[in-house]
């Protein structure tokens, strides 16, 4: 198969092709043109036409709309639309490919070879490992010679964000805290400048990580801290951007237990680890100039006899007492001790990440990751990053006004839950995280709105979404470019 871009037509209504799709025409003599001008009005942005027995090595091409040609950074949307309608078209020409069972696929550049490899291989993507019954595999592969490196770069991005969605997607019985950690170490094995520790309890004990274990110790399987160092620097020594991930990869809420419906979706409450090490894979496979430390707090939260219950007070590694009023509010006591641990590796920036609030969906809903930070250098890196990706974020507020709610505690110096409850809930557990950072540039990753994908999202199927690992990347990738120059 093949699929090939066309832009909106200007004024006359003819089909304004690629240059791809333009020397294709030319190989048949002009019918492909013919063809799409007798199909009736001009294909609009993400729609699609396809065409059999054009040419004898590609039984069936598809058509698809790229909306119009030099489409930039579009200011009010805050990303790039041009790439943004590439991965959405190619996306849906590769699935049309797909639904004719034809096992290859070459792909128009569309301009832009990185972003069309990734509408191809994120829009291919689909978590089936556990059916009998599955969807034909497709390879896609770039039509031409022309941007190979591109091509191969989009490939590698697009993967990075598959292994997250993989991860997420998968039940909670087939990736428990240590099959997480295992997952993760299979996929870095073949790189020799990567190290990763799998610490059991006992070293998470030694380590006096109180809140985390406390979360833990509610369910049967045991708790495992992952921790990755990715040596890609000129330096050993370099100062590395640590990532921090929630690695809860089954929340039922602990004895505030959540309502049943919808409950399986908690299967997914690891996103945060999902997506940092998902991003550390990537920064490797590219071989990106700078040193990673990627870690990665994981447990169960479950209702047990020996679970935490509302009202007790842990302490955590920084020697903080927390009240746990809410044992569902679990995901900040994982990262407050992880976050304690960061700060032990003299980091360029700290980013955590977590599907930390039902607040945050409400708020921005699956448009953008919201980000609390407390570095204007830093927010500025993730933000350019986000434009190029498609996968936003938006700057949220870290006012001391809520840290007041935290800190306001009748039995412990924090609470897990603000003093109001439901209000601000987003914010209140970012300025609860705040209370274990020292460090000057760090960001909070609230990926709870973005988790999952019904259809905002043109180029990810249904399912979860594994956002913003290509964010995390491009920020990292920018982070390297900067200590180079």
């Amino acid at each position: 198969g093949l699929v090939l871009g066309v832009y909106s037509s200007e004024k006359d209504g003819a089909a304004q092709f690629t240059s791809a799709g333009d020397a294709f025409d030319k190989l048949v003599a002009g019918k492909l043109r013919a063809l799409l001008s007798l199909c009736g009005p001009p294909l609009k942005k993400g729609k699609t036409r396809i065409f059999h027995g054009l040419h004898q090595d590609f039984p069936s091409v598809v058509v698809v709309g790229l909306g119009k040609k030099n489409a930039g950074i579009n200011e009010q949307e805050n990303w790039n639309e041009g790439k943004e309608n590439i991965r959405t078209a190619v996306a849906v020409g590769c699935r049309q490919i797909q639904d004719l069972e034809i096992p290859c696929v070459e792909v128009d550049p569309c301009g832009d070879a990185q972003a069309a490899a990734e509408g191809a291989v994120l829009g291919l993507h689909e978590y089936n490992e556990l059916k009998q019954k599955k969807k034909p595999v497709v390879t896609p592969q770039l039509h031409g010679s022309a941007e190979s490196e591109a091509w191969q770069k989009g490939v590698i991005y697009a993967e990075g964000q598959n292994l997250a969605r993989y991860l997420m997607e998968a039940p909670a019985n087939y990736i428990t805290p240590i099959k997480f950690a295992e997952h993760i170490e299979q996929k870095l094995r073949s790189f020799s400048n990567v190290k990763v520790h799998i610490r059991p309890e006992s070293w998470i004990t030694t380590q006096e990580m109180g809140a985390f274990l406390s979360v833990a110790k509610g369910s049967a399987e045991p708790p495992i801290f992952l921790e990755i160092h990715y040596l890609g620097g000129a330096n050993a020594d370099d100062s590395p951007l640590v990532f921090v991930g929630k690695g809860v990869t089954f929340d039922s809420g602990g004895i505030s237990l959540k309502p049943s419906s919808g409950m399986d979706a908690m299967r997914a409450d690891m996103g945060g680890a999902a997506t940092v090490c998902s991003a550390i894979v990537t920064a490797a496979a590219l071989n990106l100039p700078l040193n990673i430390i990627g870690l990665a707090p994981l447990c169960e939260n479950m209702p047990s006899g020996k679970a935490n219950k509302p009202g007790d007070v842990v302490r955590a590694k920084n020697g903080k007492t927390i009240q746990v009023d809410n044992t569902d509010a679990e995901g900040r006591l994982l990262l407050a001790d992880a976050l304690c641990y960061a700060h032990n590796f003299n980091a360029r920036a700290i980013v955590n990440a977590a599907t930390l609030t039902g607040a945050m969906d409400v708020a921005l809903g699956s448009a953008a990751t919201g980000v609390f930070t407390n570095s204007s250098w830093l927010w500025t890196h993730l933000y350019e990053a986000s434009i190029l990706t498609g996968d936003r974020v938006w700057r949220m507020p870290l006012f001391e006004h809520y840290t007041k709610q935290v800190t306001d505690c009748p039995l412990a110096d924090v609470s897990n839950i603000g003093k109001y409850s439901r209000a601000g809930g987003a914010c209140t557990a970012a300025a609860f995280l705040k209370e274990f950072v020292t460090a000057s540039h760090w960001a909070h990753l609230d990926i709870a709105g973005v988790m999952s994908n019904k259809d905002e999202v043109p180029y990810l199927r249904k399912g979860m979404a594994g956002r913003p690992t290509r964010t995390l990347v491009e920020f990292a990738a920018r982070l390297s470019q900067d200590s180079h120059n």
